[in-house]
């Protein structure tokens, strides 16, 4: 496992979703590129590269607090600051 206490390594885990305790405006603001399961995706709400699992919006289906779905995935995660350039420090498990 990389060391997760360096600036240019993103958390272990991250939201966006100001409810949650993970969610950080302040790394969010730099740009996180996840790459799940070896494919780069922009669509993830929440990640854990430890646990190793992501968290993806099922469609447009609502709970009945007026907040998304999202559905749990599970497999090899990679996150990394976009600000950094094309070759940038990679965190994963």
């Amino acid at each position: 496992m990389t060391d997760q206490t360096t600036p240019d390594t993103p958390p272990d885990r991250l939201s966006v979703n100001p409810r949650s305790d993970h969610f950080d405006a302040d790394k969010l603001q730099r740009g996180v590129g996840i790459k799940f399961k070896g494919r780069q995706r922009t669509d993830i709400e929440e990640y854990s590269i430890s646990e190793g699992w992501v968290r993806v919006q099922a469609g447009k289906t609502m709970d009945r607090k007026g907040q998304p779905l999202t559905l749990k995935l599970t497999g090899p995660v990679e996150a990394w600051y976009e600000d950094l350039g094309d070759d940038p420090p990679v965190a994963k498990a």
